[in-house]
């Protein structure tokens, strides 16, 4: 899969107050186990939007938690970015996710 640019849009900058409350509420949906946060919040992380520091570490690891429930657009993403991290990247992203679902799992029980 090959990831294209958007043309033809209109960027705009959103306050950050808003943006941190993005970010919160896909935190929040992806503490109930919503795919589509996890991939939101890769994507966030990837890209440096939505009140999140470009992070590929953390994205990496958002990009796992979907894909492994089945979100075929997040495991292109997340081989898409591992081009561009090392070995110890990646593990310290996998480690993220383990600990990650170790977490929640805690949670809801």
């Amino acid at each position: 899969m090959e990831l294209k640019p958007i043309t033809g849009g209109v960027a705009t900058e959103l306050g950050t107050d808003l943006n941190n409350e993005i970010l919160a509420e896909y935190l929040a949906a992806a503490s109930h186990g919503d795919i589509s946060a996890h991939f939101d919040l890769g994507v966030s992380f990837s890209t440096g939007s939505n009140g999140a520091e470009c992070d590929l570490i953390e994205a990496h690891k958002w990009f796992n938690l979907a894909a492994a429930q089945g979100h075929e657009e997040a495991a292109w993403c997340r081989a898409d970015i591992s081009d561009e991290m090392t070995a110890r990247e990646i593990a310290e992203a996998q480690r993220r996710a383990r600990q990650w679902l170790s977490e929640t799992r805690r949670q809801a029980a």
